[in-house]
């Protein structure tokens, strides 16, 4: 299985356009909001797409649950999950919901970890990185393992890769 997700790219089509026209092989695409598009924009037509903060009068849903490959994906931006401060809100979702991969930005930090066998991640910002970080969107790839790569969204360049363990 094979997830695309992107976050926080705040009007910018130019990278969102660069990772869909690279990443053609996923089984699904995610953007955790923040997009500052509108819905009925061509470019999203074929993404899983939630609301974010800055997505005023926009008609996205504030939060997706997608089964994908026998994965249940829950995605939601973050700006109501308080994100910022901890992922006990995001953690009590993911139960409510039975996913066991959580998708979020709102923070434009990336990151992932795995616990209690449910995997969450934030794919940081496209366009507007914080903390000193690179622009990035993630690739989740999982089989016997999960591999969680953040790649820079307009040259696909690997920033950094995380693996876990499935038990």
């Amino acid at each position: 299985m094979k997830l695309v997700v992107m976050s926080d790219s705040h009007g910018d089509t130019d990278t969102i356009e660069a990772i869909l026209t690279r990443e053609t092989d996923a089984d699904a695409i995610f953007h955790c909001g923040d997009s500052e598009l509108a819905s009925n924009l061509e470019l999203l037509q074929n993404l899983h797409i939630v609301q974010g903060n800055c997505d005023w009068g926009a008609a996205f849903q504030d939060s997706a649950l997608v089964d994908v490959a026998k994965e249940r994906v829950l995605m939601v931006h973050g700006h109501q999950h308080s994100v910022k401060q901890s992922l006990m809100q995001l953690k009590y979702a993911a139960q409510e919901t039975n996913a066991n991969i959580v998708l979020f930005g709102h923070s434009h930090l990336y990151g992932a970890e795995l616990q209690n066998g449910v995997l969450f991640v934030n794919p940081g910002s496209t366009t507007q990185p914080r903390g000193h970080r690179d622009a990035t969107y993630a690739v989740i790839e999982k089989d016997e393992s999960i591999i969680v790569t953040f790649l820079d969204p307009l040259t696909g360049n690997v920033v950094e890769e995380a693996n876990f363990t499935i038990k």
